[in-house]
């Protein structure tokens, strides 16, 4: 069984670091992709980064330069390294994976606050 929980966030200052990790276990299967996705409040959740396990990564447009996803598979994490933060990005941040079948299974979430 695939579950994945997340951790990490917490409130930061604008210009600040933080960095979220995602414990995955039940991984088996490959190819497949890890992502991370963020919701604020009253807003839809959007994209913010995929891992590919055949090789690469891609990051939204509004964290480009700033964020970072990687994967450790001897840990079975999956981190963000969420740098220069602003607060646009508040937002609970979810840890997601898609297997070869594309079935999608999510994390909890994890609150992260940019706030002066």
């Amino acid at each position: 069984q695939v579950q994945l929980a997340e951790s990490g966030g917490g409130l930061a200052q604008p210009g600040r670091s933080l960095e979220l990790s995602c414990v995955t276990s039940g991984i088996r299967q490959r190819p497949n992709t890890f992502s991370w996705y963020r919701q604020a409040p009253g807003k839809e959740r959007e994209w913010v980064a995929t891992w590919y396990s055949v090789g690469g990564t891609r990051v939204a447009d509004s964290v480009e330069g700033r964020f970072t996803i990687s994967r450790d598979s001897a840990k079975n994490t999956v981190s963000l390294q969420m740098n220069d933060l602003k607060p646009e990005d508040t937002a609970v941040y979810y840890c997601n994976y898609k297997d070869r079948q594309a079935r999608t299974f999510w994390g909890q979430g994890t609150q992260v606050t940019v706030s002066s």
